[in-house]
């Protein structure tokens, strides 16, 4: 994405520069894509594991696709292939964890 600032990705031994949607992440985007992918991993198999369904993960979750959104937005005029499409499929998953939350109670724990 040509839009990316001057600084780089906080992973060590990683120079990619960091897209300006992610700036708060201090991640470039294979490395949020890679961490996002992980969070959605984790609050899905809770889930499906009989784990209530907490507001802040939701929050967190929505978080990522707005991200997602803003960075495909970003780099509609010169898109790369694969990251692209691991957007679009973190988007889709978001979306069906979503509509999981959406079918079921949010806990009363507090964001911790």
């Amino acid at each position: 994405m040509d839009s990316a600032t001057s600084s780089n990705c906080r992973r060590a031994a990683c120079a990619n520069p960091i897209p300006p949607g992610l700036i708060t992440e201090q991640l470039c985007l294979d490395h949020f894509l890679d961490e996002a992918f992980v969070r959605t991993d984790q609050a899905l198999e809770s889930w499906n594991q009989g784990a209530p369904v907490d507001s802040q993960s939701v929050d967190w979750l929505l978080a990522d696709a707005l991200a997602v959104v803003n960075n495909l937005e970003a780099g509609a005029d010169d898109p790369n292939p694969d990251q692209r499409e691991r957007m679009l499929d973190l988007l889709l998953s978001i979306a069906n964890l979503h509509e999981y939350a959406a079918r079921h109670p949010l806990s009363t724990l507090p964001p911790s």
